[in-house]
């Protein structure tokens, strides 16, 4: 348990360094191309945040390539900054097009996020199967089952039924089934019938 504490922890640690050094560089990158103030804070936030929505996507398991495209969106411009922020750019004289990019960012981030938070995977069809028409003998009569003796009810399980039953309607506004009643009490189905039978 403590080997697996330390090994969390860790990770914990290490996200936060990373973390913490990717904003920094992501906000150094906008105030170059011109957004200061809480603009330049903005940026980090907004690019994180993307990360975030297309991580839990990836994770949900459904339409996992609008997941990836997002991701690769954000990680790329997270990237990009760490990059950028290396003495490989000259902060002092930011080119035209990274100024673009940066201003242009924020569209791009609500289109991805607007898109991954509200997007509903398509549902898959399910087969029907359906049998031809073929031309059947007339079905025999099923014998009758014998009847099975009434169980005993005791009144108290009958009184806990009727509340349980009283709660079901006023809920949904439909008395409550057999089969609901049996779930609810967790009782075998001939003694759930013969509770149904008194109520």
């Amino acid at each position: 348990m403590r080997a697996h504490l330390a090994r969390v922890d860790a990770v914990l640690v290490q996200a936060v360094i990373a973390a913490a050094l990717s904003f920094a560089h992501l906000h150094d990158l906008a105030s170059a191309a011109g957004q200061d103030g809480w603009k330049a804070w903005a940026y980090p936030v907004s690019v994180d945040l993307l990360l975030v929505a297309a991580w839990r996507r990836l994770r949900s398991g459904v339409s996992k390539a609008a997941g990836w495209c997002w991701f690769v969106v954000a990680l790329v411009a997270s990237l990009g900054a760490n990059v950028a922020t290396a003495g490989l750019l000259d902060l002092d004289d930011v080119p035209a097009w990274l100024r673009i990019l940066v201003a242009g960012w924020p569209a791009v981030a609500f289109l991805g996020g607007t898109l991954l938070a509200h997007t509903a995977p398509a549902a898959k069809p399910v087969p029907v199967a359906v049998e031809p028409e073929t031309a059947r003998p007339p079905a025999e009569p099923e014998p009758e089952k014998p009847q099975l003796p009434v169980p005993h009810v005791p009144a108290a399980l009958v009184t806990h039924a009727r509340k349980l039953a009283d709660e079901h309607h006023a809920r949904t506004g439909s008395p409550i089934d057999p089969d609901t009643l049996r779930a609810r009490l967790n009782v075998p189905a001939p003694l759930a019938d013969a509770i149904a039978a008194r109520l």
